[in-house]
């Protein structure tokens, strides 16, 4: 017969109490000023993130993304994003941090007018341009692992879940997502940050519609949603807001929080410049850092976690 493995409380004591009262506080990576700062992003922790199809969750995440590396100078980011080329995403920044419309930027349409702005903006994103990368096909988790340990990255971005294979067979959408959100789980605990996009399905509202208006969506709403739910530490629904009829308030629904408590969070999204705009913290966001963590020990545990991970199998059946 086996002998359990446990550890006494009495045991566990001394160890907790040293750290509580000298040890440090978790490393996190700001995502922006004001209450976008509270938003808790860091090593070992999965942040999701859904919103139904045009609500702007690909728009947010590239926000928080561009802005942590600006927040955070040390900070390596590798974005998997399956439907839009880097140029587009480069687009949609370059309309936020210069406030160029973002149909004057795609169309190139831009004159002498926008010169400065655009040079502003261009700067913005050269002075972070190394430390983010995109991943090409193929987009699975193997090259996610492989890139992520290649860049040295320390926050991994999959916009969307639900279209990222994993390793071997599954004979249902359902448990492909569920694999992936493990493997994903399992990177998180490697000491990587991972912050992960998904589809959301239609809920009743109030009125017993098929919508995705807000107060009918929740944990259950994120699509093959099992071990989405599970696996995260935060989960959050980006939706508009159910009282603003002209569509530009919206509501970050914060729907789990692992260690703290739920905040919604209200922003107002101007599509035109392809930004969330919220109340700024009038002390300041501190930068975030990255110190306490050790990159090559980091880069090992992709490498080793991935090296025992068995090969995806040809003709893997996906309903």
């Amino acid at each position: 017969m086996n002998k359990g493995n446990y550890i006494a409380a009495a045991d566990a004591l001394d160890h907790w109490r040293d750290d509580v009262l000298t040890g440090k506080a978790p490393v996190l990576y700001p995502l922006g000023v004001g209450d976008l700062g509270r938003i808790e992003v860091g090593p070992g922790l999965v942040t999701l993130v859904g919103g139904a199809p045009g609500a702007g969750k690909t728009a947010f995440t590239m926000q928080c993304v561009v802005d942590a590396l600006r927040l955070s100078p040390d900070l390596r980011a590798l974005v998997c994003n399956i439907e839009m080329p880097p140029g587009v995403l480069l687009d949609r920044q370059l309309a936020r941090l210069s406030g160029v419309d973002l149909t004057t930027i795609r169309y190139r349409r831009i004159g002498p007018e926008h010169a400065d702005r655009i040079d502003q903006g261009m700067n913005t994103l050269a002075a972070v341009a190394d430390r983010l990368c995109f991943l090409r096909p193929p987009f699975d988790l193997g090259n996610v692992a492989a890139a992520a340990d290649d860049f040295g990255a320390l926050l991994l971005v999959l916009d969307y879940i639900q279209r990222i294979a994993p390793p071997g067979e599954h004979d249902t959408r359902r448990n492909s997502v569920d694999a992936t959100m493990n493997y994903l789980r399992q990177f998180a605990d490697a000491g990587v940050a991972v912050i992960v996009v998904s589809a959301v399905s239609r809920a009743k509202d109030a009125k017993g519609r098929s919508s995705y208006a807000g107060d009918g969506l929740n944990l259950a709403s994120f699509r093959e949603s099992s071990e989405l739910e599970f696996g995260a530490d935060d989960a959050f629904i980006l939706h508009p807001d159910d009282d603003n009829a002209e569509g530009e308030l919206v509501k970050l629904k914060h729907l789990k929080s692992r260690h703290g408590e739920c905040r919604d969070l209200s922003m107002r999204f101007d599509r035109c410049r392809q930004t969330f705009i919220v109340e700024a913290d009038p002390t300041g966001t501190a930068a975030g850092k990255t110190e306490g963590i050790d990159k090559g020990k980091l880069k090992s545990a992709l490498a080793a976690l991935w090296s025992k991970t068995p090969a995806a199998t040809e003709g893997a059946n996906d309903e």
